[in-house]
């Protein structure tokens, strides 16, 4: 693999799209289905996401296959082609978020997302706060933080 990381840009909204809602529907049963149709995710992605976050791509032979988007602090969204789980591209990302926000990230995460849960403590996020669907999918989460508070 000869993965790059490289920042989104308009004309990859497409394929940020493509590829959340492929990332999103393999996830189930483990993370919720999305409260969105796939237009609105589209949309959104186009209008949204990609002009108002820093938008990373994990990019191997041209091919995007994974992503990270960086709201200051928060890491908002993290998806990867469902087939490419366990290559290191997710690794990749979030070790490139860390040095581009070296004083700290926070995240939510699906308590019923066990493994991107593992992934996250794997990589020293430390649970901070825990409810019970305080979100538009209205299912429990856990917010993360790196490093750990002190």
């Amino acid at each position: 693999m000869a993965l790059t990381i490289r920042p989104a840009t308009d004309e990859d909204a497409p394929a940020v799209a493509e590829l959340l809602l492929r990332a999103r529907k393999a996830a189930e049963p483990a993370i919720p289905p999305m409260v969105h149709d796939d237009d609105d995710v589209r949309g959104w992605v186009r209008s949204t996401l990609v002009p108002r976050c820093e938008v990373w791509l994990g990019v191997d032979g041209g091919a995007v296959v994974g992503f990270l988007a960086l709201e200051r602090e928060w890491i908002e969204q993290l998806y990867l082609e469902p087939s490419r789980t366990g290559e290191g591209i997710g690794s990749a990302l979030l070790d490139h978020a860390k040095a581009q926000r070296p004083d700290g990230l926070e995240l939510w995460a699906f308590q019923s997302n066990t493994g991107a849960r593992r992934f996250y403590e794997r990589h020293g996020f430390v649970a901070t706060a825990f409810t019970d669907g305080d979100n538009e999918e209205g299912a429990p989460d856990v917010r993360y933080r790196w490093p750990a508070p002190s």
